[in-house]
């Protein structure tokens, strides 16, 4: 892997997404910690509950194909912008209904199903539209820089804030996620634009013969596939953990999201460096480490304080997790390729989410609230031992790239 500038340059269209990222977080963050709180008003029933998660994934097993062939034909800027426009609609249109008393778990579906395909679209242009933006010795920077405000934004100081609007009147948490969609659509309007010519009778296929053709991201996106199961197995139900375990408010169940953030945003104001100088692969591997024991701390935790502690380890190793693995994306994949091999990769590596949502909903109604980090600590475990061998082969390879 190349060697990384000490301080690498960040140009003005990077800091304009970087504006328009953190704007669509604040509200974003708001929505998070408002539509589960929603959701409990109406049912306390683990499966309903988990139902309205799995809604806002099924998209990236619907969708990240053809969303990836989009994203190389089109003006990724223009996808990015578009997208955020409809999800605006769509949150305003959810505002309404809650300020009448119409909101019911079919709603909270149909609007998280919407809102969801909308990141679909959003969220692979935005990570293939990067490299475009920033030259390569920078991307490290640039994806712990996104991955900080992401984080500022949209899990510590949105969800406080969510939770406090909440409290005040259902509709206006999803007011202003509808507000923040509006204004970062008009700020990704004005990042520079780029299309490529890409045959369409190839578009998906040659995503996926890549990706399957290359061992390390191949095993990557698999890892990412059992992962993310076991993320939303354990996390679609924390909201009962937090109120009825735990016994925490609706403004409590806000500051214990905002407090567990504030391991993403050190991880990504800090974790460029953890790379620079340990290597991607090691870096790696201690995260997917430090993740099964998190998963087996947040189960076993006796009060708030200790939850909210383990949560932000888990956030501070994820957020590792994810600069490492999606500067290898941009670093190793050919910008013409990299909408579509983004599509693919998600595709496996979110694909099993909704799964994921409605196993943990089942998990916790049958072995209770605390099961369901329980078991996915123990699966992640498995998976971190069977694809081990690969990391450490392929860090090997990388080291001897490196000497010649």
């Amino acid at each position: 892997m190349p060697t990384l500038d000490a301080k690498p340059v960040l140009p003005q269209a990077f800091r304009r997404l970087w504006w328009a990222t953190g704007i669509d977080g604040l509200g974003t963050g708001a929505f998070t910690a408002a539509v589960p709180l929603l959701t409990v008003t109406v049912t306390h029933d683990p499966r309903l509950v988990s139902l309205v998660s799995t809604a806002a994934y099924l998209p990236w097993l619907l969708l990240a194909l053809p969303a990836g062939a989009l994203a190389d034909r089109h003006d990724r800027a223009g996808l990015m912008w578009r997208a955020q426009a409809v999800q605006a609609a769509l949150v305003g249109v959810t505002a309404v209904l809650a300020a009448c008393g119409g909101i019911g778990i079919p709603v909270l579906v149909v609007m998280a199903f919407g809102l969801g395909a909308g990141d679909v679209v959003f969220g692979t242009a935005a990570q293939a539209i990067l490299p475009d933006l920033v030259a390569k010795p920078a991307l490290p920077r640039a994806n712990g820089r996104q991955q900080a405000i992401t984080t500022i934004t949209g899990q510590f100081a949105g969800p406080p804030l969510g939770s406090l609007l909440f409290g005040l009147a259902a509709a206006l948490p999803f007011g202003l996620d509808a507000v923040s969609f509006a204004l970062s659509a008009v700020v990704v309007a004005t990042l520079p634009r780029r299309t490529r010519k890409v045959p369409e009778r190839s578009a998906v296929k040659e995503g996926v013969a890549w990706l399957l053709r290359h061992r390390l991201l191949r095993t990557l996106a698999v890892l990412l596939g059992v992962n993310t199961f076991c993320g939303q197995l354990a996390n679609t139900t924390l909201v009962l953990l937090a109120t009825q375990v735990v016994h925490l408010s609706a403004r409590g169940y806000g500051v214990l999201l905002a407090g567990a953030a504030a391991g993403s945003v050190l991880g990504g104001l800090v974790n460029a460096r953890v790379v620079t100088r340990i290597g991607a692969l090691p870096a790696l591997v201690t995260a997917l480490s430090a993740n099964v024991v998190a998963f087996a701390g947040i189960g076993l935790s006796p009060d708030a304080v200790v939850l909210g502690v383990v949560l932000a380890l888990n956030g501070f190793v994820t957020t590792l997790w994810n600069i490492v693995t999606v500067g290898l994306r941009q670093q190793l994949v050919p910008a013409v390729l990299l909408g579509r091999v983004t599509s693919v990769y998600r595709l496996l590596g979110w694909g099993l989410i909704p799964a994921g949502t409605l196993a943990g909903g089942w998990v916790a109604h049958g072995l209770g609230l605390r099961a369901p980090y329980l078991v996915a600590g123990a699966v992640r475990g498995i998976a971190l031992v069977a694809v081990l061998p690969v990391l450490i082969r392929a860090a090997r390879q990388f080291q001897v790239s490196r000497r010649a």
